[in-house]
């Protein structure tokens, strides 16, 4: 039974790998030497073995390049029509949709399909190719295409294979190709990819290819009532992004009063708002909630060799470029022998006509002997070829006919032979300077189709735009005091006692209770507090707090200020040490607050208020214990304004004129703060 399970285990094991290597190489991962997959090469070759110059039907191409590709005529006519819209190796005619709006293409059909120039000039040269047979014997196929530009970050590329996926972005032909020239110039260079649907992209975190891109729509004011979105993301089109403009809107996240596509040629999506919405808000809200900002994770995973792995666009160009040179240095060595071989037939014609040696064979009998007699009368000649001579020269110059030889023109044959001289030296120049020459390649390639391809996606950097910042207060949060509960879904029934106040989905509540506990916590549907919420609001940063609190303790109150303090969501801190008896007597927000503090009545006092400006204190840590207010206790604490201390302070009523105390017992008088600062100095906060 083991043996049997080992035996099935190895079988599935040899069947995964054989799997998994087939999509891998096959299928879903581009090769870095031409940067096609295979069923684009199979499409490219297909279209060069049909070229004609003529446009072709799309379904006579698929048709034919299924001679070469196993997968069926899905994948080849996706494949196609993706090509084609990349716009750079497949000219097209009719209706191959719309990358803008999504719209699909016709049926293969209605629409036709032809190499481009670029392609025709780039792509092909069966010198330099390696050619395999077809799945099914029957023909052969381009093992990889000769490629002169590097086609893998100009078309870009995305697949999924079985443990790995790729994901290279496009980017610009010119840039490309500079780029090509500065590595052979040994300068510096930078490259960042480039969108057919244009838009703004922030290159940061770029990483060469293996990091990460942030892709804005590009959008404007037609007025503070009208948005215009003329450019978009890559990856997005405009039906998805006015579907996630909808969504937003419809989750309250966005207000809008109507949406509409004008999109053709170019996009034009038309936005208008309600009333007290305005587009300078609205933008922000676009970017932050829908798909007019896009973050792209890319992956540079490729096939060298026949092993898979992860480049990087530098790797990528500059081995791109060096075979470039290669290829153009193989170009030229077997020009050069061409040439060399046809001026060697040129001089061999022109001695054997010129020269008159075909009148040496006329009478010779046997066909030996008259190769032996050309080759005998070619002797003294010898030295004005470029080349040995061959059996093989000698019988092509027997079959040269008698016409050809009455109708020999010296003069012309004279200029062919010094133009094929020119040639030859012209390549050896170029062979003495490779780099050179390939720069001068590169160079024709921009001034021929640069112009074609500028760049369309501005490069910027913009800042993240918050959710919560731009978030709408599209919820109510009330709390119940008689219930103990807090939420969005909840009601407050109580103007006095219950609290509601507005909010977004990404805010947090700061909640501060009568007992000094406090926490933050994220926007609840339902959330039970208890009785005793004395404070609950949005958090904001920097807000100030003033509060008077009784400690529980000493049984004597306290007055303390102290801005939003750091939290840790739904930890539980305390603004005072927790005791049964204390509690905030009162608690305001911002500068300029007053309170009185009314204190147990004493025969000896003068005065049974003190008057509290909060502004007189310095800001501490929320955990700072404060200043005692009065070594008496206090009754009752409220808010007073700064308007009533002045009617007080012009009457001169008792205990205003200066901040003084009669102390119970003995009947003296004594300056409140001073014995607050004696008496307090073990109680200063430790925050």
């Amino acid at each position: 039974m083991s043996e049997q399970t080992g035996r099935l285990h190895k079988l599935f094991d040899t069947n995964f790998l054989e799997y998994t290597s087939y999509v891998i190489k096959e299928r879903a991962i581009p090769a870095i030497e031409d940067g096609l997959k295979p069923v684009q090469r199979r499409l490219l070759q297909t279209l060069h073995n049909m070229d004609d110059g003529r446009y072709h039907k799309v379904a006579n191409v698929v048709g034919e390049t299924m001679k070469l590709h196993p997968h069926g005529d899905a994948s080849i006519f996706a494949a196609l029509v993706n090509l084609a819209n990349k716009g750079f190796l497949i000219d097209r005619q009719g209706n191959f949709g719309n990358i803008f709006t999504g719209d699909q293409a016709s049926a293969a059909r209605y629409i036709e399909c032809r190499l481009s120039p670029l392609a025709l000039e780039v792509l092909f040269n069966r010198d330099l190719t390696e050619y395999v047979e077809s799945y099914d014997g029957r023909t052969t196929e381009p093992v990889s295409l000769p490629a002169k530009i590097p086609l893998l970050l100009l078309q870009g590329a995305e697949g999924i294979a079985v443990g790995m996926a790729t994901r290279i972005l496009p980017h610009n032909f010119c840039e490309l190709l500079q780029a090509q020239i500065a590595i052979l110039r040994e300068e510096e260079f930078e490259i960042f990819p480039d969108f057919p649907q244009k838009g703004m992209i922030d290159v940061t975190d770029y990483e060469q290819g293996n990091g990460k891109v942030r892709c804005r729509a590009r959008i404007g004011e037609k007025n503070e009532k009208t948005i215009t979105i003329t450019e978009i993301p890559y990856g997005t089109t405009t039906t998805s992004l006015i579907d996630s403009i909808e969504k937003a809107a419809k989750s309250g996240k966005i207000k809008i009063l109507s949406i509409s596509d004008y999109t053709a040629e170019e996009v034009e999506i038309e936005i208008k708002l309600p009333r007290n919405i305005y587009a300078k808000d609205t933008i922000k809200a676009l970017y932050a909630f829908t798909d007019c900002e896009m973050s792209l994770n890319t992956n540079l995973t490729l096939i060298r060799g026949n092993l898979p792995e992860t480049g990087t666009v530098d790797e990528v160009i500059r081995f791109n470029t060096e075979k470039l040179v290669a290829d153009l240095t193989r170009e030229l060595e077997i020009d050069l022998a061409r040439l060399s071989q046809k001026l060697h037939a040129r001089l061999l014609e022109q001695i054997f006509i010129e020269e008159r040696l075909y009148k040496e064979i006329e009478e010779v009998t046997t066909y030996e002997r008259v190769v032996s007699t050309v080759d005998e009368s070619l002797q003294p000649y010898l030295k004005k070829l470029e080349q040995p001579l061959t059996r093989e020269d000698i019988e092509r110059l027997l079959e040269i006919r008698i016409k050809r030889i009455s109708r020999y023109d010296i003069e012309r044959q004279a200029r062919e032979i010094r133009a094929i001289r020119k040639d030859i030296k012209d390549i050896q120049t170029s062979l003495q300077d490779v780099v050179g020459y390939t720069i001068t390649y590169l160079e024709k390639l921009l001034d021929s189709y640069g112009e074609d391809h500028p760049r369309l996606t501005q490069i910027t950097e913009f800042s993240e735009v918050k959710a919560s910042k731009v978030a709408l207060s599209n919820l109510i949060v009330g709390y119940n005091r008689e219930s103990g509960f807090i939420g969005h879904t909840i009601k407050a029934e109580d103007e006095q006692n219950d609290i509601a106040f507005p909010c977004s989905e990404y805010d947090r509540l700061l909640l501060i209770f009568s007992s000094g506990a406090y926490k933050v916590v994220p926007v609840p549907e339902k959330l039970f507090v208890g009785e005793e919420l004395e404070y609950g609001a949005v958090f904001k940063k920097k807000q100030i707090f003033n509060i008077v609190y009784r400690d529980g303790a000493e049984n004597l109150a306290y007055v303390k200020r102290f801005k939003s303090p750091k939290f840790i969501l739904e930890k539980e801190y305390h603004l005072f040490p927790p005791h049964k008896r204390s509690r905030i007597l009162l608690l305001l927000l911002g500068e300029n607050k007053h309170a009185r503090v009314s204190l147990v009545p004493s025969r000896r006092a003068r005065s049974n208020i003190v008057e509290i400006d909060f502004d007189q204190y310095l800001i501490k840590g929320a955990s700072a214990k404060g200043k005692r207010v009065s070594p008496r206790v206090a009754r009752r604490v409220v808010e007073s304004t700064e308007r009533v201390l002045k009617e007080r302070a012009a009457a001169s009523l008792p205990g205003l004129e200066s901040p003084t105390e009669t102390l119970a017992g003995n009947g003296e008088q004594f300056d409140t703060e001073s014995v607050s600062a004696a008496v307090e100095d073990d109680n200063n906060d430790q925050g």
